[in-house]
């Protein structure tokens, strides 16, 4: 009777989590399907604006804000270059370009003094965010609105403080050291500040894989498939799980992320919530939230959002070494801002940002992973065992990788439609048959790297680890 009692309590235990399990994909499948619906609306309101106030008219307007552009560097000899030229070529009325040398141990500062021609200079700031001691500020009279800073190596949040404190613009624009951004990429950007100057208080924008482009100049002037089968995939999950779910959380007011390779924030209000957050890893995702909560703390009304047209072209990893790296890298910094403001999870106080993003977030970053594993595991068990029908588990198997492949060749078309527009009809064959492949292995990959993200965190490992970089292709037409 005991074992009898023991195999009838396992059952059970199987079968309430296999329960569990399928409810939580089925309300993840529906949050995805509100995305496409909302990143349709939202999408169509974009280009309603485009036409009205494109990049031209703002070129010529007198209507913009000075930004200054960030660029937090270590260890980037292979891209940095690049990165400059095309910071420096932007279309953009009154910018200036601030990189931050987080003491780096190649030749990426010889580097960029030498092509630059780069000399020390004298330059007044402010201390009112933290960072590490600077060791030296150059500049150049060929490029009057380029500032190297060298300082002590701190990380990239710490970077960016410094960078805060020696900028002199009222709105400033954070970039990795390893993209491009499209020439007219600000002007895009700045639109919703222009839009609504008193409210907009952060602005992201599209994020696009660079491998297979040609770079000339700092500027992307060919545009194509990645050649590898890690960045292709990256190049549809970049458009599936994050430029969509961003536009749909755009039109809810319930922004949570701004990719730190590219976003635009107010000077003013970055300082007020004490800059850059030490000691994460996550630093963007952690910089938004915490401005969610000041503001919504100290009842101000702000708008925060995502722009589809401003695109910053990345170097995507191309090996599943360097991608395992950086995923669980991306997964210890969700947890890292989820635990820090987990007072905001469930808070009828902060609104949309408590009742339904960070909750979002906990339960679909957090649970879901674990529970995904585990379903690959119980599933099987359950039919061995017999309590679940062979038909039955096939029938779910298919289900779930369909509604994957819908989901991915959806966000695909509907990016087509609207803003991103590919060159070739046989990288849009590429691209489609990519969006059923990456279904069938490299998204349960992703799953399990956050798995171990999780271990990690809860581990207490700290640290980026290294990124090698490959550089951008050189070419033309």
């Amino acid at each position: 009777m005991n074992e009898a009692f023991w195999l009838y309590f396992f059952i059970q235990v199987v079968l309430g989590l296999s329960y569990a399990i399928m409810v939580i994909l089925i309300l993840q499948n529906a949050f995805h399907l509100t995305w496409l619906w909302l990143a349709f609306f939202e999408l169509r309101l974009n280009m309603r604006h485009e036409k009205r106030v494109g990049p031209r008219r703002l070129l010529s307007s007198d209507i913009t804000f000075p930004i200054s552009v960030l660029v937090p560097a270590y260890n980037e000899q292979s891209t940095v270059v690049e990165n400059i030229r095309s910071l420096l070529a932007l279309h953009y009325p009154d910018f200036e370009v601030i990189l931050v040398n987080d003491g780096s141990t190649d030749r990426m500062l010889e580097t960029v003094i030498e092509v630059f021609g780069l000399r020390p200079v004298e330059r007044a700031y402010q201390r009112v965010v933290p960072h590490q001691k600077i060791r030296g500020i150059y500049g150049s009279s060929e490029y009057p609105n380029l500032t190297v800073v060298d300082k002590e190596n701190g990380g990239k949040a710490d970077a960016l403080n410094a960078g805060i404190n020696l900028s002199r613009c009222p709105l400033i624009c954070s970039i990795d050291a390893d993209s491009i951004l499209d020439s007219d990429g600000l002007l895009r950007a700045v639109r919703p500040f222009i839009q609504e100057p008193e409210r907009m208080v952060a602005v992201g924008g599209t994020i696009r894989i660079a491998n297979g482009c040609s770079v000339v100049a700092g500027q992307v002037v060919t545009i194509g498939l990645p050649r590898q089968l890690i960045p292709l995939f990256q190049t549809i999950e970049y458009l599936r799980a994050y430029m969509m779910p961003r536009l749909a959380w755009t039109r809810m007011q319930t922004v949570l992320i701004i990719s730190g390779a590219f976003g635009l924030f107010k000077r003013d209000t970055i300082i007020k919530v004490g800059g850059y957050s030490h000691g994460t890893v996550g630093e963007d995702m952690e910089l938004v939230v915490k401005l969610h909560r000041y503001l919504l703390e100290n009842r101000v009304e702000y708008m925060m959002c995502h722009v589809p047209d401003p695109v910053c072209w990345t170097e995507a990893p191309s090996t599943l070494r360097v991608l395992r790296r950086q995923r669980t890298r991306w997964q210890r910094g969700t947890l890292e801002t989820l635990f820090k403001h987990r007072r905001m999870i469930f808070s009828p106080r902060h609104g949309s940002v408590g009742l339904l993003g960070m909750p979002y977030f906990f339960v679909f970053d957090v649970i879901y992973p674990v529970m995904e594993l585990l379903g690959y595991f119980l599933l099987p068990v359950c039919w061995m065992i017999g309590i679940l029908s062979l038909k039955f588990f096939i029938a779910y198997l298919m289900l779930a990788f369909l509604f994957g492949v819908f989901l991915s060749v959806s966000s695909l078309i509907l990016a087509e439609i609207t803003v991103w527009h590919t060159a070739r009809v046989f990288d849009l064959f590429m691209l489609t048959v990519t969006a059923i492949v990456e279904n069938f292995g490299y998204r349960q990959l992703n799953s399990l790297w956050r798995f171990d993200g999780m271990l990690q965190f809860f581990r207490g490992k700290r640290g980026w680890g290294t990124m090698p970089r490959s550089g951008f292709q050189k070419g033309g037409f």
